[in-house]
């Protein structure tokens, strides 16, 4: 008879590798079925990873280009090796899946290559999940099966896509020359990310909305910043257009735009990044009776268990934003759980960043939020120009605003952008978890000189006393 394992785990990404990990360090014995020959899922193989390697080295292309010499720095004008830059990238993601796959090992994870299928419900004894390689079909028992598959880009009807003119972001991190003009279809945080990496290494770039408002969910004064800052890079956006048609030919790809713009773009390159939805077709899950919400993302309880007893599904697959630490705090939060531990993971807390440059990053809630909820609320603001750490590294470019209740300080959402936002942010999170105060910000002491001081001094303002501001 076959190994009966505890947990099954479809999908080796963020929260499947995450929850296969803990899972095992818990005591459990695990497999865990990849469709891909290594692990990481969409984040580390064609996603957050690479990507951040490419914004890292075109933001160091532009510094050399016109920054080095006020520092002081003199060199040639710098060339680029295209091809280097995107070596350094692909060694970037072998390490890190190669860390993990070194993990599995460790905590004696069983990792089987192909795809995973829920098999019929059982009606007594281990859940059945058929999965199928190169050499064919196994069938695999285990206790529980845990769901964890990610999610998928959204394609665009009638806008075909051949991974070379016209594709998604994946394509677009594999460019083999600088495109001289990349449109890019949604204004998104994947879509103006990538957008920015082309742009800063030579690309014309012309991203095209439908919405009237770009990253409607981020407060609306930093996304004001930021797309001003981005326009005066040299991006063009337009925004409340939708793309109407396209044609291809071996000379390039004309888009009729209709909204805002009616006009005809010509460009090389189109990426698409209208989003994501979850990756389920091929799980079987009608078959195995799962039942899915109204956002046709897998329906589950508090503990992440779907309809079917010991069905269970994390990460992109169910509801909330398509974000790769949500799903691991899932992942952790669902074996922890099982072994007998309380955790939980706050919704109300998960920070969101646009790794442009400048970064932006939240917490919490916007002030239109505040405004919409009737909500009273004080604001407290404090901008890079004023921070001396920011003006010793020529990045002094946004702001931190802080938003709280007028009457305990308790903090309601900080909304940041600037230079290193992304990691600014987990202050704010940290303290927000704890229910903490402007107050016990504007009271802790902060190394100086350094960017989070800004933190503090957005904290004091609050209350109308912020020393440099």
């Amino acid at each position: 008879m076959s190994e009966i394992y505890d947990l099954i785990v479809i999908g080796g990404g963020p929260g499947g590798y995450v929850a296969a990990i803990r899972a095992a360090q818990l005591g459990f014995t695990v497999a865990v079925i990849e469709k891909r020959n290594a692990l990481g899922g969409t984040c580390l193989n064609e996603g957050c990873i690479p990507s951040k390697a490419l914004l890292d080295s075109s933001e160091l292309f532009v510094q050399a280009r016109d920054k080095f010499a006020g520092h002081g720095i003199l060199v040639e004008p710098p060339s680029l090796d295209l091809d280097k830059m995107m070596k350094r990238k692909q060694d970037i993601i072998t390490r890190l899946t190669r860390g993990i796959a070194s993990l599995f090992k460790k905590n004696q994870i069983t990792l089987i290559t192909g795809t995973g299928q829920l098999g019929a419900p059982a009606t007594d004894g281990p859940l059945q999940v058929i999965a199928s390689t190169d050499d064919g079909e196994q069938t695999l028992q285990g206790k529980r099966v845990l769901l964890a598959t990610g999610s998928v880009a959204i394609d665009i009807p009638g806008l075909p896509q051949d991974g070379k003119q016209v594709g998604q972001a994946r394509d677009a991190l594999e460019y083999d020359s600088i495109p001289e003009h990349l449109v890019v279809i949604g204004g998104g945080y994947i879509g103006l990310e990538l957008g920015s990496v082309w742009l800063r290494l030579g690309s014309k770039v012309t991203v095209v909305e439908m919405l009237e408002e770009m990253l409607p969910s981020t407060d609306k004064e930093v996304t004001t910043a930021l797309l001003k800052s981005l326009k005066k890079q040299g991006m063009t956006i337009h925004a409340g257009t939708k793309v109407a048609g396209m044609e291809q030919t071996e000379q390039g790809v004309t888009l009729k735009l209709e909204g805002k713009i009616e006009e005809s773009l010509n460009c090389d390159k189109v990426l698409v990044a209208v989003g994501r939805k979850p990756c389920i077709d091929g799980l079987g899950l009608d078959k195995a009776g799962v039942n899915l919400d109204e956002a046709r993302r897998i329906a589950v309880d508090e503990n992440y268990q779907t309809n079917i007893k010991n069905i269970f599904a994390i990460g992109d697959l169910i509801h909330g934003p398509m974000l790769a630490h949500k799903a691991m705090d899932e992942g952790v939060v669902f074996a922890e759980q099982w072994a007998g531990e309380n955790p939980v993971v706050d919704y109300n807390l998960i920070p969101g960043v646009v790794y442009t440059h400048p970064e932006a990053a939240s917490i919490g809630l916007t002030e239109e939020q505040l405004k919409e909820q009737g909500t009273a609320y004080k604001v407290g603001r404090f901008p890079f120009m004023a921070s001396g750490r920011a003006r010793a590294m020529d990045n002094v470019d946004g702001f931190v605003k802080v938003l709280a209740n007028p009457d305990s300080g308790r903090i309601l959402g900080v909304h940041i952008i600037g230079p290193f936002a992304s990691e600014l942010i987990s202050e704010a999170v940290t303290i927000m978890a704890f229910d903490g105060s402007i107050e016990d910000v504007a009271l802790t002491m902060h190394a100086h000189p350094t960017l989070s001081e800004t933190f503090k001094e957005a904290a004091l303002g609050a209350f109308g006393k912020a020393v440099h501001g």
